[in-house]
């Protein structure tokens, strides 16, 4: 190797390490620094941040809400409804200890969505109502069930739409969380189970990035 060509080498190495680094700093600063290890605490993050489709829905006080437009916070989206028996209230119940959970500021850069896919039974009025057992602060959305069902999909968390002539019917649908940036795009999921004592240590990095 001539004097020249180790030079180069050295160079391209230095520039290789800085960039490493960098990209370490950046990575750890965003709450992102292992993903095996986000992995296990249930946080799974998309390569690349997903556009929420282009939609209304109406929230518990029965304001029209473009779902493209929650900016500002991130956001934990579940898509449930109140007639569930036990998914949607454990996990609700988890949540609000969640919250309990995180430091201030954290907390205050987090808000909680409840999705109904149950419009047929879950009127905004209904929705408020039941969401105060919880924790009055969470946000509640409902609207058509072709909306929904395109909302749903286009965050990857679909759900079988009930059989509504059926007394106290169930609606199938996922336990997952979505996980929605400040920028209100879709930067993962939290997979169900939660397990709060895991995500606490490692969401209070995440909810302090301002995208």
């Amino acid at each position: 190797m001539t004097r020249m060509q180790t030079t180069v080498f050295i160079l391209v190495a230095v520039v290789a390490l800085v960039l490493g680094l960098t990209v370490n700093k950046v990575l750890t600063n965003s709450g992102r620094a292992d993903p095996a290890i986000l992995l296990d605490a249930g946080i799974v993050l998309l390569p690349q941040s997903r556009a929420l489709p282009s939609l209304s829905l109406i929230n518990q006080d029965g304001q029209a809400v473009a779902v493209d437009q929650l900016k500002g916070k991130w956001s934990f989206l579940f898509f449930g409804y109140t007639f569930c028996p036990d998914i949607c209230p454990t996990t609700l119940a988890q949540l609000r200890e969640l919250k309990t959970l995180l430091p201030e500021e954290a907390r205050n850069n987090l808000q909680i969505i409840f999705v109904s896919v149950d419009p047929n039974r879950d009127t905004p009025a209904q929705i408020k109502q039941y969401l105060s057992y919880f924790d009055p602060g969470f946000q509640g959305l409902t609207g058509d069930e072709a909306t929904l069902q395109k909302f749903a999909n286009g965050v990857s968390i679909p759900f079988i739409p009930a059989d509504t002539s059926k007394e106290n019917y169930t609606v199938d649908h996922s336990g997952n969380l979505v996980i929605l940036g400040p920028d209100g795009r879709q930067q993962g999921f939290i997979r169900a189970p939660l397990n709060n004592q895991k995500l606490k240590e490692h969401l209070s990095g995440l909810l302090s990035v301002q995208e």
